[in-house]
Formats: structure tokens, C-alpha cells, sequence
């Protein structure tokens, strides 16, 4: 029983000692540190000083006293343990120590070592140029950003402002019900309607041009150029106003061909006073010329003068059309000899396409001899007629008139009218639908 309680008394007091060793090391590692500060902060300064110098040394003396002190202690305590708790004469004996990794055998000196590792300072950052700790310098943001995001929106806002224009424009002119009237009334061209209205609406979808658009239409007698050239000039007046849109007859304006000048000049007058006019009202205008064939080379001169890109702005902002049957020799002898490769099952556009596909460059290199005013026109052919559109003139003829529309009697009166050779199925009217209204009065 005295041996164990030797023993107890003995591993006391070794844990004691080591408590005290361990309070001492951290005593003197933090005083050691605090003069490593102090050191630190006399090292930055430039010059030490004597008071500074002093001041570390008497750190120094005040370090070594208390290491004496408590070695001192450390001794006293270790003899009056000793002395209390062992016998005379007795031979001290410690108990074995056993290894083990359970952290609860040493219960004491687990807890002062978890004490020596919360009260451990960390070793202090020496920043150079005797500064302090610093954070990272923000980015600053670059100004350019905002600007983009403020180019952004105007682009935004200018194409959105562009496209509410293009329906304004395409609103006004109400090409939608121009489309209807053309495909309801015009009998067999409607590749070349299609054509017209894609040039229209390309052209009126904005008010700002690099040029006036010039359409030139060219077919046999009878196939519908000038019928045509009527509905769009009753479409543009109801849109655009009746002063706004000149119907231009030459054989009736200007029938002699001593007045031509005269007539060049007047014609000139009038152009110009539409389009200055139109540019204030910020609408487009429509000229037609019918019966373009007769015109004299000063009216023709007058007319490449005025669509040439080199006039003023109001003068790019109108659309002229030319009515004639210019090169319609071409027009027939191809359709004629091209009948039979024409498919039944073909649309109308697509045969149409194939007709300006093959046809416009031997039009436009006849038409540019004659003047260079076509040089500046788009040219659309338009092809003869079959039998069964001049039976739809017949019917819409005879509709207007009152008259009862009979199947048989459509068909007596469309046997009338003079035909070309059927070629592939194809039976073509030499006259078109010329004789309809004719044929129809004598009802």
C-alpha cells in the first residue's frame, strides 16, 4: 500500500514538473516573441535609438529573473515533495510505464498539452517596407463598359425604331390589298404580279433610297399592261393622294413630234413639282408612262436626266413605270417555241421566272440600244395568253356589264378570237384579251 502511494505520489510529481516546464516554456516563448516584436519594430525604423536599445535589455534582465525564479520554485517543490511522501532509508521506485495510444491513461498531460497548443501564439508576418497588412488593391472597373452597354441600347432602340418604320411604310400603302386587287383582276401574268410586288415592297419598306425604282413592263398587245398600269394607279391614289400619282399617256399628251421639246420641259416641270411635294408629305409618288414605245429621245433624255442616282434626295424617293411592247417579238417567239417543254404541272411563278431568267437579257440588250434611260429600269416581261385566261376575261367582263355569266356562252365568244397554233397544249391568243370588251358590248 506505502509503494503505491510512493508510486501515485511520484507520477505527480513528474506531471507537476512538467506543467511547470511547460508554463515556463510558454512564459518564455511568449516573452521571447514579444521581444522579437519589439525587435522587429526597432529593426524597421531607420535608426535605433538609446531609449529603444535600453528598453530591449532590460526585456533581457526581466526574462532571466523570472527563469530563476521559477527554477528556484521548481526545486523547493520537488524537495518538500520528496521529502513528505518518501520512507527513510527506502530506495524510490516508480511505477513502469506502459506505451498505449488511448489518450485517456495521461488524462493530465493530454490536458496541458491541448492548454500549450490554445495558448501557442502565431509567429507574427514581417511585411517589408515596415508596413502593416495590406488588402489586395481592387480592380477598378474600366468606364468603356458602360459605355458599350450605352451603344448597345442605341443600336437597340434604332433597330427597333427601324422596323416599326418598316411596317408604317408598309401599312401606308396598304401593299396587302394591292396584292389581292392585282391576283383578282389580272388574268394570266401572275409571275410577273409577283415579280412587281417584290419589287414594291422592297422599295417602300423605307422612305431612304440610293435611287428611284424603275420598272419597265414589256408583252405583246392584249396581255394586260396597261389594265395593270390602271389598278396601280387607283391603288396609289387612294393611298397616297390624287396629286401624287401622273398617268402619262404619249400618244395623248404629247401626239406631235415638233412639240417633243415642249413636252420634255413640261414634263420635267411636273416631275419636279410632284416630288417636292411628295418630300414634304414624306410619301413616294407614281409615275406611269403608257405607250413608252412612242416617246421621243427628248422626253426619254428629260426622263434618264430625272432617275439618274445624281439628282437630290426627293428626287430618289419615286417610283416610275414604263408600259410598252417593246421587244414583244422576242416574247412570242419564245413562248412558242418553248410550249412544249413547259410542264402542265409548273406554277405560274415558275414559269414566269424561267420566261425573265431566259428573256431579260436579250430584252435589255435591244431595249439599251435605243436609250440609256433602261439602263436604269428592272425589266419584267409579261407572256401571251392561253384560252382559258381570256375566258376569265370574258367572265369578268360580262360581270361588270350585268350580264349572265353562261359557261356556253363564255366559251362561243372566246372561239372568236384568233389563236396561235396549239404547241404542248398550249393554244396562245394573238390578241390577248384586246377584243373582250368589244366582244361584250355587242351582247
Amino acid at each position: 500500500m506505502e509503494l503505491s502511494d510512493q508510486d501515485s505520489s511520484s507520477a505527480s510529481a513528474s506531471v507537476t514538473e512538467e506543467e511547470l516546464e511547460g508554463d515556463m516554456d510558454e512564459e518564455v516563448e511568449g516573452e521571447e516573441e514579444e521581444e522579437e516584436d519589439s525587435n522587429d519594430k526597432h529593426r524597421s525604423s531607420p535608426a535605433p535609438s538609446l531609449s529603444s536599445f535600453s528598453s530591449s535589455l532590460r526585456a533581457v534582465i526581466r526574462i532571466k529573473q523570472k527563469y530563476q525564479a521559477m527554477k528556484k520554485r521548481r526545486q523547493e517543490l520537488a524537495l518538500s515533495m520528496g521529502g513528505a511522501g518518501g520512507l527513510t532509508g527506502a530506495p524510490s521506485r516508480t511505477s513502469p510505464k506502459i506505451f498505449t495510444f488511448e489518450p485517456s491513461a495521461f488524462p493530465s498531460l493530454t490536458s496541458s498539452v491541448a492548454q500549450k497548443k490554445k495558448k501557442r501564439r502565431r509567429r507574427r508576418v514581417l511585411f517589408p517596407n515596415s508596413g502593416g497588412p495590406r488588402a489586395p488593391p481592387k480592380q477598378g472597373q474600366s468606364r468603356a463598359k458602360y459605355c458599350l452597354y450605352l451603344l448597345f441600347a442605341i443600336v437597340f432602340i434604332q433597330v427597333y425604331n427601324a422596323i416599326e418604320n418598316l411596317d408604317d411604310h408598309v401599312l401606308r400603302y396598304d401593299l396587302e390589298g394591292l396584292e389581292k386587287t392585282l391576283r383578282r383582276e389580272v388574268f394570266g401574268q401572275q409571275g410577273a404580279v409577283e415579280g412587281l410586288l417584290s419589287h414594291l415592297k422592297d422599295y417602300l419598306s423605307t422612305y431612304v433610297h440610293n435611287k428611284p425604282l424603275v420598272v419597265s413592263l414589256h408583252g405583246p398587245s392584249g396581255v394586260g399592261k396597261s389594265h395593270l398600269g390602271r389598278l396601280l394607279a387607283g391603288h396609289f391614289r387612294s393611298v397616297v393622294g390624287e396629286t401624287l400619282v401622273l398617268q402619262y399617256y404619249v400618244l395623248h399628251h404629247c401626239p406631235q413630234e415638233a412639240d417633243a421639246l415642249q413636252c420634255a420641259r413640261n414634263l420635267s416641270t411636273i416631275i419636279s413639282e410632284m416630288v417636292e411635294r411628295a418630300e414634304e408629305e414624306e410619301k413616294i409618288p407614281l409615275f406611269i408612262f403608257d405607250e413608252a414605245e412612242h416617246m421621243h429621245s427628248e422626253i426619254l433624255d428629260a426622263l434618264w436626266q430625272l432617275v439618274a442616282s445624281k439628282q437630290s434626295n426627293e428626287y430618289l424617293n419615286a417610283i416610275y413605270l414604263f408600259l410598252s411592247n417593246l421587244g414583244h417579238a422576242h416574247i412570242t417567239k419564245h413562248m412558242l417555241h418553248n410550249s412544249s417543254s413547259i410542264s402542265m404541272a409548273m406554277s405560274a411563278s415558275g414559269r414566269h421566272s424561267n420566261l425573265v431568267k431566259e428573256l431579260t437579257p436579250i430584252l435589255r440588250n435591244i431595249l439599251e440600244k435605243l436609250h440609256l434611260l433602261w439602263t436604269e429600269a428592272d425589266i419584267l416581261p409579261l407572256g401571251l395568253l392561253e384560252k382559258s385566261h381570256v375566258m376569265e376575261c370574258f367572265l369578268d367582263e360580262m360581270t361588270r356589264e350585268g350580264f349572265y355569266p353562261d359557261h356556253s356562252n363564255i366559251e362561243r365568244l372566246a372561239g372568236e378570237i384568233q389563236y396561235y397554233p396549239a404547241v404542248g397544249g398550249h393554244e396562245y391568243s394573238q390578241t390577248g384579251c384586246k377584243q373582250v370588251v368589244a366582244k361584250v358590248n355587242l351582247l
